[in-house]
C-alpha cells in the first residue's frame, strides 16, 4: 500500500505525487552525486523515473489504462481491480532474446515439441492494483508471451526482479541490511547453502515474495492474504504463480504447465496460504528469520489486532521470529504525526490519515516486543519502514565514541555493500537506509 509525498495532504494529493516532488525524484535519478557517485551494476527499471508510466490519477487509473480486472471483495477490501499501462523498458529489440529463452525452456520440459511451439513476446506492462479505485495497493511489471501451437497458450508472467515502489525498496533494503549485522550469513542464503525462511503477510500482487525467492536460493516464503479476491487478481492479472496458492478454487485460464516454463523452480519456494494472519501465526510451526507485514484494508487501515501489543498476535509473532537474527519489517503510511494542538488541524488529519495518529504507537509496540526498532522515512512516498529486531544482537560491538543513533547506522551502513554485491540488486540499499532514520525510543 502506498501513498504520495504531501506536506498537509488533502485527499488527492494523498494519492499522488506533487508535481515538485516528481521533479526532484526525476533529479535524484538522474544526478550521480544524489545516488552516492556509485555505477549501478544493471538498469533498475522499476526506478522512480518511470512512475509516470504507471501512476495513474489521483482519482483512478487516468486516461490511457486498461482494466483487467475487476471483482468485489467480500474482506474489506470494497472493488479490487488492476489497470494496465504500457511499459517503455525492456524495448522491443530485446524482446527475441526472451523468446528465445522461453523456446529453451519449452525444450527442456517438451523435447519431442522442440521444433513445433515457437513464443512471441506481445509486450510487457504495468499492472497496478487498486482497492476502491482510489488507493494503489501494489504495482507490478508483466510480460505477456504466447505459444503458437496448443490451446490457452497465453502466458503472463512477473518479472521477479523489478520493484516499482520506493516503500518496496526500502523495506528490502532496511531487512537485508539488518540481518547481517545480528550475525547473519546473507550470501550464505542467496546462494541455497543456507535456508532462510520469510514470512508476508499481505500479499497485494505478490512482487514482494517473487522479489525474494528469485534472489535467495535457499528461501522457504510463506504468504498469508486474507482475501481470495486479492489472490486471484495477482494471478489472473498480475502474472503471480498459480501453483504457489494453496486451496484456492477459482480457475485459471492460463495454462497448467505455465509455471513450471516461466518459473524454473523460483515459485517452488513460495507458499501461498489464504487466512487472516492472526490465526496463521498462533498455529504455524515455522522459525522465520525475517518477517515482513504490509496489510491494509479498503480503507486505508492497519489493522489494530497486527499492531496491539496486548494482542494475541504479537505475542505470538515475537515466539515465531528467530531469537537471535529474527527481524520483523513493517510498511506505515506516515503523511504525518497528527498536530499536538490545533483541533481543525487535527480533524482534517483524522479524516484524510486513519492511520496517522497511531504511527508511534505501532513503533513502540514492536518495540516492545523485539527489543529495538528503527524507522526510516520511504523517498517520494508519504510512507515509512518500521524495523523491529533483537536489540542484544545489532547493538553489541564498541561504540568508538558515536551516539547509539549514529552507530546503529555505520553498522547498517557497512553491510549495504554486502547485500548488493550478494544479491546482484539495481539499486542502492544506502540511500533507502539513511533517509530519514530515526531510533523508536
Amino acid at each position: 500500500m502506498l501513498r504520495a509525498a504531501a506536506a498537509r495532504c488533502t485527499r488527492g494529493a494523498a494519492r499522488r505525487l506533487s508535481s515538485s516532488a516528481a521533479a526532484a525524484a526525476e533529479t535524484v535519478v538522474a544526478s550521480p552525486a544524489a545516488a552516492g557517485a556509485r555505477k549501478r551494476p544493471s538498469l533498475d527499471e522499476g526506478d522512480w523515473s518511470y512512475h509516470r508510466e504507471w501512476w495513474g490519477e489521483e482519482d483512478g487509473p487516468g486516461e490511457g489504462a486498461q482494466t483487467v480486472f475487476r471483482r468485489h471483495s467480500e474482506c474489506g477490501n470494497g472493488v479490487v481491480s488492476v489497470s494496465a499501462y504500457p511499459a517503455s523498458h525492456p524495448a522491443s529489440e530485446h524482446w527475441p532474446a526472451m523468446e528465445r529463452w522461453l523456446q529453451e525452456r519449452n525444450a527442456r520440459l517438451y523435447p519431442e515439441s522442440a521444433g513445433a511451439d515457437q513464443f512471441k513476446i506481445l509486450g510487457y506492462q504495468w499492472r497496478v492494483m487498486r482497492f476502491n479505485d482510489h488507493t494503489r495497493q501494489s504495482t507490478a511489471k508483466v510480460m505477456t508471451c504466447y505459444r503458437t501451437s496448443g490451446q490457452r497458450s497465453l502466458f503472463l508472467m512477473q518479472q521477479p526482479h523489478v520493484l516499482a515502489v520506493p516503500y518496496v525498496k526500502s523495506m528490502v533494503s532496511a531487512a537485508l541490511t539488518t540481518l547481517p549485522c545480528s550475525s547473519y550469513d546473507l550470501p550464505e542464503a542467496a546462494s541455497g547453502q543456507d535456508n532462510m525462511k520469510i514470512l508476508c503477510i499481505g500479499h497485494g500482487g505478490g512482487s514482494l515474495p517473487l522479489f525474494l525467492a528469485s534472489k535467495f536460493r535457499g528461501a522457504s516464503i510463506h504468504i498469508v492474504e486474507i482475501d481470495p479476491v486479492v489472490v486471484s487478481a495477482s494471478i489472473e492479472a498480475m502474472g503471480f504463480p498459480k501453483s504457489s496458492v494453496k486451496d484456492l478454487s477459482s480457475e485459471s485460464m492460463l495454462p497448467a504447465d505455465a509455471d513450471d516454463l516461466l518459473w524454473g523452480g523460483i515459485h517452488d519456494r513460495i507458499s501461498l496460504h489464504i487466512a487472516d494472519a492472526e490465526d496463521f501465526i498462533a498455529s504455524d510451526s515455522n522459525l522465520y528469520d525475517l518477517v515482513f507485514i504490509d496489510a491494509y484494508d479498503g480503507d486505508d487501515i492497519f489493522p489494530r489486532k497486527l499492531w496491539d501489543a496486548e494482542g494475541t498476535f504479537m505475542k505470538n509473532l515475537e515466539k515465531k521470529v528467530h531469537p537471535v537474527h529474527g527481524t520483523v519489517v513493517v510498511n506505515l503510511h506516515s503523511d504525518s504525526e497528527l498536530p499536538d494542538s490545533g483541533v481543525e488541524s487535527v480533524a482534517e488529519f483524522q479524516s484524510i490519515l486513519p492511520m496517522g495518529k497511531h504511527v508511534s504507537r505501532v513503533c513502540r509496540a514492536y518495540k516492545e516486543h523485539f527489543g529495538f526498532a528503527f524507522t526510516a522515512a520511504v523517498p517520494w512516498l508519504c510512507n515509512i519502514t518500521l524495523v523491529a529486531c533483537r536489540d542484544k544482537a545489532i547493538t553489541s560491538g564498541a561504540r568508538l565514541g558515536l551516539s547509539h543513533r549514529d552507530f546503529i547506522l555505520g553498522k547498517l551502513l557497512s553491510k549495504s555493500d554486502v547485500v548488493e554485491r550478494a544479491l546482484g540488486l539495481p539499486f542502492p540499499c544506502l540511500a533507502y537506509i539513511k533517509n530519514g532514520f530515526r531510533l523508536v525510543e
